[in-house]
């Protein structure tokens, strides 16, 4: 029979292993939905492209279908160069991985430097999944300002769907 301080000793090891492992465990990623279409992509770029000229900002705009092949891509005037492949890459990360490239960004910010280790990874921010449905069908990267402004961009493109 056991005695009660061994139940109790079993009852907190139990909870501080449920505890620990609730900690670290990783959010839900939505499940891969159908690729998106041409005219979804579009209207995509264009809720990110009416978010970059409201504010003046000169950036490039990525959209990729679910395993990150680039399906719409356009470059504002005056864009500097080097924002041209990042937006595809954040886009990339983002349907890679199926989550924001903040998220990537973040970790490395925390410490987390094996992060770079990881194939295909742009960890700035400017990257979001596209969802519809419950389901991951592409996703947008933008380029061209700073992270917090690329990000902004993208969430207006992201938003432009449901709208």
């Amino acid at each position: 029979m056991h005695s009660m301080k061994s139940i109790t000793h079993a009852a907190c090891a139990l909870v501080l292993v449920v505890f620990v492992v609730g900690a670290y465990a990783q959010p839900v990623r939505p499940p891969y939905g159908p690729a998106i279409t041409l005219e979804t992509a579009k209207k995509v770029a264009a809720g990110g492209a009416a978010e970059a000229k409201k504010n003046s900002w000169n950036v490039t705009i990525a959209i990729v279908d679910n395993h990150g092949m680039l399906i719409y891509y356009e470059m504002m005037d005056d864009t500097q160069t080097g924002a041209a492949n990042a937006s595809i890459e954040k886009a990339r990360t983002s349907a890679l991985y199926r989550r924001p490239s903040k998220e990537f960004e973040d970790n490395i910010a925390g410490g987390r430097n094996s992060i770079l280790g990881l194939p295909g990874v742009t960890p700035i921010d400017g990257g979001l999944p596209i969802i519809v449905g419950g389901k991951m069908i592409g996703a947008i990267g933008i380029s061209g300002m700073s992270g917090a402004q690329d990000g902004q961009i993208a969430k207006a493109g992201v938003d432009a769907l449901s709208k």
